[in-house]
């Protein structure tokens, strides 16, 4: 397959670099794909596709990361959006009146959810619930297992960072439930929460599901000790199910995190738990505030997204679409008989090389990407990938295509 043109986007990167430290931001950056084959700017997007500032036009399979649950560019979320720009405003000094019907909206889907509280990111929700815990508790220590944000208690580069801002957080891997049980032995009685993807979902590593047990083991564990349990659903909410893994796997906890798809894009994210903790920030125990929380048309957006999702059964169609796509990718992975991995269907499907001591799978995965790319098909190499509703039969179909070019391709390097 021959390399795209992206001079312009090239171009316009090289610029970038003189008024933007890194050209463009975290994620976003060319070493965080293929450099030198994929776009950095894009000009626009619609249902499943996105197209760069080089015309070229890309099935999107990363779904700007996760917030786009049912397509770019929706008309009647963003109809909705404008309407309440010309009727009612946005930006106030006091609250209006879709916080409340937001949130008894998320009461009623969400399991844990008795009262919410609203922000802008997933760090910002991730962030505030530990404070929420730490507040309720009166600890400081917490256990943890997932991305969970760009804070200093959980980012993973610390660059920046003094040691003492995350000395009480201690890392454990998913569905390991001895770890979980030594961390809680070994620093008893001080643990405020344990907070956890219920989808395991680590950078460039196979998406997980829960073994059996494992979230349940958490949740009993929490409970023996007293902690604070964090579910952070900020990929998985809104897309497992509309009640987010807490709802598919059947296991409450004491607080979960959304964000992503509960707006189909625009900035919003919640933090959704059982009133007795969630009333430390109505007693003056636990102070959480921005200027720019309680603004309304991401609230109108994750109303109206949340009402298709539900009228249109959106989940129960992506959720199939998810399946036909994974298992024909299986069989063409099979049938090529590489050393490559499907997992994470049907709602995060993720391609991953096995690792081998002469680390050929690094040129394995770098030659996947690039032949997909080139056939106009956006993922990412240290990403899972996501399936939106407007994803049509015939997208899906070409990114089958693609994925079966790719694996020809890398046949020819074995």
């Amino acid at each position: 397959m021959a390399k795209l043109n992206l001079s312009r986007s090239e171009a316009l990167f090289e610029k970038s670099l003189g008024y933007v430290p890194g050209g463009v931001q975290g994620v976003r950056r060319p070493y965080n794909y293929v450099p030198g084959e994929y776009p950095v700017f894009l000009s626009s997007a619609k249902g499943g596709r996105i197209t760069d500032i080089d015309g070229n036009e890309y099935i999107d399979m990363l779904c700007a990361y996760g917030p786009i649950i049912i397509g770019y560019r929706e008309e009647e979320i963003d109809n909705a959006v404008v309407e309440q720009i010309r009727q009612g405003g946005f930006c106030m000094t006091l609250t209006q009146a879709v916080q409340t019907q937001l949130a008894e909206k998320l009461h009623d889907v969400i399991p844990c959810c008795e009262k919410a509280i609203f922000a802008k990111s997933g760090s910002d929700a991730t962030t505030a619930a530990i404070r929420i815990a730490r507040g309720y508790t009166g600890r400081s220590k917490i256990l943890r297992c997932g991305y969970h944000g760009w804070h200093d208690w959980c980012v993973e580069d610390k660059g920046g960072i003094p040691a003492k801002l995350y000395e009480d957080v201690f890392e454990f891997s998913y569905n390991d439930l001895d770890q979980v049980k030594d961390l809680l032995t070994a620093h008893d009685p001080d643990v405020a929460a344990i907070i956890i993807t219920p989808v395991g979902h680590p950078l460039a590593q196979k998406v997980q599901m829960p073994k059996p047990g494992f979230l349940e083991g958490v949740q009993e564990l929490s409970q023996k000790y007293g902690t604070v349990l964090i579910f952070d659903e900020i990929r998985s909410g809104f897309r497992v199910a509309m009640g987010g893994a807490q709802e598919r796997f059947g296991v409450t906890p004491d607080i979960a995190l959304f964000g992503k798809a509960m707006a189909n894009g625009y900035p919003i994210s919640a933090v959704a738990g059982k009133a007795e903790i969630m009333d430390v920030l109505g007693d003056g125990r636990v102070f959480i505030s921005a200027t720019f929380f309680g603004n309304s048309l991401e609230q109108v957006a994750s109303l109206k997204t949340i009402e298709l999702l539900e009228t249109q059964r959106m989940l129960d169609v992506i959720q199939k679409k998810g399946e036909e796509f994974g298992q024909r990718i299986v069989q063409l992975i099979e049938d090529s008989q590489l050393p490559c991995t499907l997992t994470g269907v049907p709602w995060m499907p993720c391609f991953t090389f096995d690792k081998d001591p002469d680390k050929r799978y690094k040129e394995l995965r770098r030659e996947f990407f690039t032949q997909m790319i080139r056939q106009r098909v956006f993922m990412a190499p240290y990403h899972h990938c996501y399936i939106a509703f407007r994803h049509t039969e015939e997208d899906l179909d070409e990114v089958v295509a693609a994925v079966g070019n790719a694996l020809d391709h890398l046949k020819t390097l074995i």
